[in-house]
């Protein structure tokens, strides 16, 4: 869908910004902007030149449906098959691949890219969300703001304002918000404190507000929510906190509750050995990244945090159901397809969260439905996404030492490492060999890319009790030994190995993850504030531009009238990649 002129040429320029504040009647919403357009890459790599400074009319009307595209989105978008002109939702499409379809950025030709606009949001800290693209809209997110942007200009059309939460703790008290999602006409995002709204995606205004996780004031939210049919289904944060974690759907039409899957068991149920007297209510297990969803099976896949507390085991006995699991739910009723569980009574903060990939492949010379997904424990799985089978697992990184193993029903042997007071060393560290940052395949490379961090952390742990307004670790861990090492991972599903890695630079605290193309490109952000193009087939960097600012975010790819795009939030901005 073309989207009409906006009257801006200053894309032209060698680099611009433009600052631009307006007020909407619309819901009461202000919209504020700073919009920093186009720099251009100097032979495929990041030189920016003098920025030229231009000032916009201020508006006082609001912006009509027909400025700012056909916001729609119906039951067939939700299910497209290619990833070309719309990023639909926060990993593109219900596989979690974060694979474009899109061919006009190539091998050959990307070392033209170059930045066509930046865009400024609140500082609120490093951003992490991956924007949502309709019809030439951009929607993004930074704390409890929403925005929504010309994806051609770059250009601010409505922003919904929501001040921070206060007295919050732990990552809720960071203020992430990984993005939203979109059915219809109406937006969907959750807050720092775990409410679902609901607004105007044509204006911003806001049509609903449901606060959805209440009983325990260490509950926060920091994720974007997945719409499947009529449902919004939403999680929370504060699987280190001592909440009890649950995934819930509401209904996209009038927000009322239409069922909660909790992921700790309450007494009597399956699994509640592991949660004596009332530690069911404190268990953590948390639903703090989108999950994905098969159609056809009518199957939702959905992983969970680590259990609480993180390090002192003593206080939960058993495998501690459901946490540092995968989950099959049935997205009509949250009933309990299967589960699959990577870490039993997890002691290493070794959460599940990570993208559950689907995709359909040949294993072993014959065609299954399958889940691929690289595990913060270390290892990578494939399993049966029809009944949850078993089928490979394969160590990732050569820091490792938690586990001698994976038995054949994909239970992993304890090395029986247990932290103490006096502490004890473990690899992964705490934050894992992998994250929350996102992975990708590739249809045409058939391989599996994601990042790898290689580190180890002395755990120490002592049993406190649970306190609401206070983190619920019980002690925790420092980094030691050989530490920050950096890779993305190329992992080939024919061969059942790994391709190539690449290895990272700089300070190693980037959190950015991948995604893929259909020529054959990996882009991602690095640790050394440059977002990236790789080669998928041999791993060979193509180009680079330095952002200036950490990247804690995964890219995007979107089209507007044939011409594809690249998207990726830094620091506090949103660029957009594109060639001339």
């Amino acid at each position: 869908m073309s989207l009409p002129s906006t009257g801006d040429s200053n894309h032209k320029c060698k680099r611009a910004s433009v600052y631009r504040r307006f007020t909407s009647p619309v819901c009461g919403c202000l919209a504020v902007g700073w919009l920093l357009l186009a720099m251009h890459a100097v032979n495929g790599h990041g030189e920016a030149e003098k920025a030229v400074e231009h000032t916009a009319a201020s508006h006082s009307a609001p912006v009509s449906a027909h400025d700012i595209g056909l916001i729609n989105v119906t039951q067939s978008d939700l299910l497209q098959k290619q990833v070309r002109d719309n990023w639909v939702s926060y990993n593109g499409d219900y596989t979690g691949q974060r694979y474009s379809s899109s061919t006009q950025i190539t091998p050959g030709n990307v070392g033209h890219l170059a930045a066509q606009w930046v865009f400024h949001t609140g500082e609120f800290g490093d951003l992490e969300v991956t924007p949502v693209v309709i019809a030439g809209i951009m929607f993004v997110t930074s704390a409890n703001d929403a925005y929504a942007l010309d994806a051609k200009t770059g250009k601010l059309l409505w922003q919904h304002m929501r001040p921070p939460t206060q007295g919050l703790i732990d990552d809720s008290a960071r203020h992430h918000n990984r993005g939203v999602a979109i059915l219809g006409t109406r937006l969907y995002m959750e807050t720092d404190n775990a409410h679902l709204l609901c607004l105007d995606a044509r204006s911003g205004g806001l049509i609903w507000d449901e606060a959805y996780a209440t009983g325990n004031k260490n509950y926060g939210a920091t994720s974007a929510p997945l719409i499947v049919k009529d449902n919004v289904l939403v999680g929370t944060a504060g699987g280190d906190d001592g909440v009890r974690g649950f995934l819930a759907a509401f209904d996209a039409e009038t927000g009322k509750e239409k069922w909660r899957f909790w992921t700790i068991p309450e007494p009597g149920e399956k699994g509640s050995e592991s949660w004596p007297g009332n530690m069911y209510l404190h268990g953590g297990g948390t639903t703090w990244m989108p999950g994905t969803y098969d159609p056809d099976l009518n199957t939702l896949y959905w992983g969970t945090g680590n259990p609480s507390p993180d390090y002192d085991g003593s206080v939960r006995p058993g495998d501690d159901l459901y946490t540092s699991c995968l989950l099959a739910l049935d997205p009509d009723t949250g009933a309990l397809k299967w589960y699959f569980q990577y870490t039993p009574h997890n002691l290493y903060d070794y959460d599940a969260v990570q993208t559950p990939v689907i995709v359909d492949a040949k294993f072993k010379g014959k065609p299954r439905k399958l889940i691929v997904t690289a595990n913060r424990n270390g290892f990578l799985y494939i399993l049966d996404r029809t009944d949850g089978k078993f089928l490979f697992a394969k160590q990732f990184t050569k820091l490792q030492n938690w586990a001698t193993g994976i038995d054949e029903n994909g239970r992993p042997i304890s090395a029986g490492l247990i932290p103490d007071e006096k502490g004890v060393q473990v690899c992964p560290a705490a934050g894992g060999a992998t994250n929350w940052y996102s992975p990708s395949y590739d249809q045409e490379t058939h391989m599996f890319y994601f990042r790898l961090l290689e580190a180890c952390a002395v755990f120490t742990s002592k049993t406190e009790p649970f306190e609401e307004g206070r983190t619920y670790y019980s002690t925790g861990t420092q980094d030691v030994g050989e530490t920050g090492k950096g890779y993305i991972n190329a992992f080939d599903l024919r061969t059942l190995d790994f391709a190539w890695r690449h290895l990272q630079i700089g300070i190693n605290k980037g959190w950015g993850g991948v995604m893929s193309t259909a020529t054959g490109l990996v882009a991602y952000g690095d640790d050394a504030q440059n977002f990236v193009i790789l080669n998928g087939y041999t791993g060979k960097p193509l180009w680079h531009f330095n952002v200036g600012q950490l990247i804690r975010a995964s890219p995007m790819s979107y089209a507007i009238n044939g011409k594809q795009y690249f998207a990726i939030a830094a620091g506090s901005d949103v660029f957009s990649f594109a060639l001339p």
